[in-house]
């Protein structure tokens, strides 16, 4: 009997099997959504337990979730149209089609911290105290939400035979004479590069380091000052996002300038003015109200 090994890179192809996880009658249920649902999940009971460890109640985090939802969501989705208007345009109805993919992590953070702020105005609680708390669990689930991006086949970057590369299909479309879901510059080419991996990778390691750092503050060493982990956050995401966003062939584009790009410069900027304040000036940051010491970070 001869064996024929020749299928076996087909057998473990590394590509999407689909976008749908289970269809019942009319209803369907998305990887996308599932993932972002799990993130979610996940984060309000993370968020909850450090908390506990601050000495702050935890039911002021899941207050705050609800708030953080009702801003990120539509500011993820609004952000993302804004740079694609063209797209949706002909057809406005798709634009509240957000089970098929098509939001931006920068739109939901914006929208998020809006939120915040107006939760804590309300709450009269320190925004900084609260963005601490919030912060692991956010780059956590932009690490499990980027697998969204797998499932849909989407957010990819250019062509590479690398042992990793990522499979996208041509799906032939009749009307248009080509193969729809890869870039029209290289619909002959098979295999990509998954930028959404090496996203989630990138997050999993900024994720290690702010909660390494927030359980070694407890014991205060090193003693971190509110605001610290949230504004380490921005460069330390924001570098990654920065060299990953040029592989990709789907970025959001204002002129010749690629937008995650733009905005992760500005973050790096940003959080590393903020650590300054904080260290080097040695000044609190500005805030809705004054961290209360029990909470501190």
């Amino acid at each position: 009997m001869v064996l024929d090994f020749s299928i076996l890179p087909l057998a473990f192809q590394f590509t999407s099997p689909g976008p749908i996880l289970v269809k019942i009658g009319p209803i369907t249920i998305r990887w996308y959504g599932l993932l972002i649902a799990t993130a979610v999940l996940i984060g309000v009971m993370l968020s909850q337990y450090l908390a506990k460890r601050r000495n702050v109640n935890p039911e002021l985090l899941s207050d705050l979730f609800f708030w953080l939802l009702i801003g990120a969501i539509p500011g993820a989705r609004l952000y993302y149209v804004l740079f694609r208007w063209s797209q949706y345009a002909p057809n406005p109805g798709s634009i509240f089609a957000i089970w098929e993919g098509g939001i931006a992590i920068h739109g939901a953070i914006i929208g998020g911290v809006l939120a915040a702020l107006i939760f804590a105005k309300l709450k009269q609680v320190s925004f900084w105290q609260l963005a601490d708390l919030v912060a692991p669990s956010l780059i956590l689930g932009q690490a499990i939400g980027r697998w969204g991006n797998f499932f849909n086949s989407e957010a990819f970057g250019g062509p590479t035979n690398l042992p990793w590369k990522l499979y996208i299909p041509c799906n032939f479309d009749k009307v248009m004479q080509r193969c729809v879901g890869r870039p029209l510059e290289y619909e002959n080419f098979d295999y990509f590069h998954p930028t959404f991996l090496y996203e989630s990778l990138w997050d999993l390691m900024v994720f290690t380091l702010l909660i390494t750092l927030f359980f070694r503050s407890l014991s205060g060493k090193p003693r971190l000052k509110v605001g610290t982990l949230f504004l380490l956050y921005w460069p330390a995401y924001s570098l990654g996002r920065l060299w990953i966003e040029g592989f990709r062939t789907d970025s959001l584009m204002l002129g010749p300038l690629r937008m995650a790009q733009v905005v992760s410069s500005l973050g790096i900027f940003f959080g590393l003015a903020g650590l300054a304040w904080l260290y080097l000036i040695n000044r609190p940051l500005p805030d809705v109200v004054p961290p209360t010491k029990g909470d501190g970070g």
